[in-house]
């Protein structure tokens, strides 16, 4: 069975998706939509600068139409169905899209109403993130618990890598106390405090967003950030897609529920290949479960290589 992943932010690259732009007419056809949606958002994804592509608000939206290009390029190509979707924070809206529940027009305005409600939930250089490697994640847990002031978990990557959210003075103070016990600690460049409940004025504001819009039937399921489950109605889509907002990611728990649902191909789908990367440190090794990043023609055509010589039962798409 094949399950599409789909990136978040930290994925983006200056030229995303102009490949598949350049050399498959149904993502010409994609990206000119979003661009219809968004102005100049494909001028942002090409020229950048860098610095302008990663703002909150251009990121998500950029990061969600070159999902959306990839995706195209692989059913034009004949690519095999998937049988369940996940995607990391921002890349959930992928995911949802990708099983035909949000339009690709309602999905880019929602990551940018997302991004605009997140960057302005807590105020310029009062909040910050830090990626933490070499703790198991209950270290980490424990720590953020222990420590004075907002610190808590955002993200569970990977056995070994977990990202902490909060005030800077408690973010740095855990940081700390976590290199002590022989962590690596990686600050990262973020603008705002993501998956932490700083970002309650975020939630409360986008959930009227999430209620403005109308869902549609799931065409396949979709592995929830909030509980790592699969959910096979858009029934919640509203509560679990708010909560995620303020709560961790359980990454590590969502892909060991698709290995549990019988995946074994998982197809990333996007820019980067940050969730393929992950993946050797969630599946142990010696597994049969392959995992393949598609964010241009020549990583597309490897795939479907690879894909040709697999026998995958999954549901039409």
């Amino acid at each position: 069975m094949i399950a599409a992943l789909f990136p978040g932010q930290g994925a983006q690259k200056v030229g995303m998706a102009q490949n598949f732009y350049e050399n498959s007419l149904a993502a010409k056809t994609v990206l000119d939509q979003a661009e219809a949606v968004l102005p100049g958002l494909l001028e942002t994804m090409w020229q950048g600068p860098e610095e302008t592509l990663t703002l909150t608000t251009n990121q998500q939206p950029a990061l969600l139409a070159a999902s959306a290009a990839a995706l195209a390029a692989y059913f034009e190509a004949s690519g095999p169905a998937f049988a369940a979707a996940a995607g990391h924070s921002l890349g959930e809206f992928s995911a949802y899209y990708s099983a035909s529940a949000l339009p690709l027009d309602a999905a880019l305005r929602l990551v940018r109403a997302r991004a605009r409600h997140m960057q302005d939930a807590v105020p310029a250089g009062t909040g910050t993130m830090a990626a933490i490697l070499k703790l198991n994640a209950a270290q980490v847990a424990e720590v953020c618990e222990s420590t004075p002031g907002t610190v808590e978990v955002a993200n569970y990557n990977s056995p070994q890598q977990t990202v902490i959210s909060g005030e800077v003075a408690a973010v740095e103070a855990a940081s700390t106390t976590l290199k002590e016990a022989g962590a690596r600690v990686i600050p990262l460049a973020v603008s705002a405090p993501f998956h932490c409940s700083l970002m309650a004025p975020a939630a409360n504001a986008f959930k009227h967003d999430l209620a403005a819009v109308s869902w549609q039937t799931l065409a396949h399921p979709i592995v929830s950030n909030v509980d790592a489950k699969a959910i096979t109605t858009p029934d919640h889509s509203i509560n679990l897609l708010t909560q995620q907002v303020t709560q961790s990611v359980y990454w590590t728990a969502s892909i060991e529920t698709l290995v549990n649902m019988g995946v074994n191909v998982f197809l990333e789908f996007g820019s980067g290949a940050v969730l393929t990367n992950l993946m050797k440190r969630i599946v142990p090794k010696g597994s049969n479960v392959i995992s393949l990043a598609i964010n241009d023609m020549k990583s597309l055509d490897n795939a479907l290589e690879q894909l040709a010589g697999l026998v995958l039962p999954v549901e039409a798409h």
